[in-house]
């Protein structure tokens, strides 16, 4: 056991916050039910620890702050008691026999493809677990609903910046085009996405982002595909494609997957509009340790 772990104890943190969180060593004290000397003590105690000065004292009635190593410290805290209540939480839920859940906001072709893989990791380390997967694709709720706790988790693509979560991004998906074995374009010498221009095209809902932007990016290549149907659902798709109905454009790793040895794809060298899948996490709340487990495997997954 390192010193840090015998020196630093539950109360020196806990009077750590409430100096913070209410400006004074007196207004600490009477939240905590101790003695002024006694928060002051705690304090010291925890600066000794650490060696380093976590309250700039002006004296007088002026409010106590904390300084750089104090904020740092502060927020480690935080999560240390966040982990505690945590622990205690699974524990008690454990003994009602509850099951801890995790909530998994996810595109078709991740639920399918990309969690089974870190869903085995995580059964083996959590086997008591119940996983919640939740289809999310362009819902505009997304955000909130990581930020609410609704979701612990989301796999997305073209996720776009936002203060309230942490993007990680797990690897490119690039368009495809999806088509029969026997069709004129699997034949092509040189894929490329030209070859849907006047085509029949299996396209994506029409009020999906990630289709409009590329669909753009057909306007603005000057290509003109016939757009035949239109499904929000990747198995009916690539029914309709290999049933000989059009041809489609897909992210690399449905294609790869794809259900109907009658498919093939092809790999044209440009991009159209990138695709990029990244895991998402509520950046101002703490994961549950089994959503951090799986988390985890995902990242690992993807060497992040």
């Amino acid at each position: 056991m390192t010193s840090i772990e015998t020196a630093v104890e539950l109360r020196g943190l806990r009077a750590l916050i409430a100096v913070a969180d209410f400006g004074s060593f007196r207004a600490a004290a009477l939240e905590l039910g101790y003695t002024q000397s006694a928060i002051s003590h705690q304090v010291a105690e925890l600066e000794r620890a650490l060696g380093a000065t976590l309250f700039d004292r002006p004296g007088g009635r002026a409010r106590v702050t904390l300084t750089r190593a104090g904020e740092a410290a502060y927020l480690h805290a935080r999560r240390a008691f966040t982990e505690l209540h945590a622990l205690d939480a699974s524990v008690q839920a454990t003994l009602r026999g509850e099951r801890t859940i995790v909530r998994v906001g996810v595109f078709q072709t991740a639920a399918a493809e990309l969690l089974p893989a870190a869903l085995r990791v995580l059964r083996d380390e959590w086997p008591g677990v119940e996983v919640v997967l939740s289809e999310t694709d362009d819902d505009p709720r997304l955000i909130d609903w990581l930020a609410q706790g609704r979701l612990d988790l989301a796999v997305t693509i073209n996720q776009q910046p936002d203060d309230r979560i942490e993007v990680i991004r797990l690897y490119e998906d690039p368009w495809v085009i999806l088509t029969r074995r026997d069709s004129e374009l699997a034949a092509a010498s040189h894929p490329s996405f030209d070859l849907l221009d006047g085509a029949d095209v299996v396209a994506w809902t029409a009020r999906w982002e990630i289709q409009g932007e590329l669909e753009e990016a057909w306007r603005r290549r000057g290509i003109k595909p016939r757009v035949v149907y239109r499904t929000d659902d990747n198995l009916a798709l690539q029914r309709l494609v290999a049933a000989g109905l059009g041809h489609a454009c897909v992210g690399r790793l449905a294609a790869e997957r794809a259900v109907d040895p009658s498919l093939t794809w092809l790999a044209p060298p440009d991009v159209l509009t990138p695709r990029a899948v990244a895991l998402c996490h509520p950046r101002r709340r703490d994961l549950i340790d089994a959503a951090r487990a799986l988390s985890g495997a995902l990242r690992a997954q993807f060497g992040r």
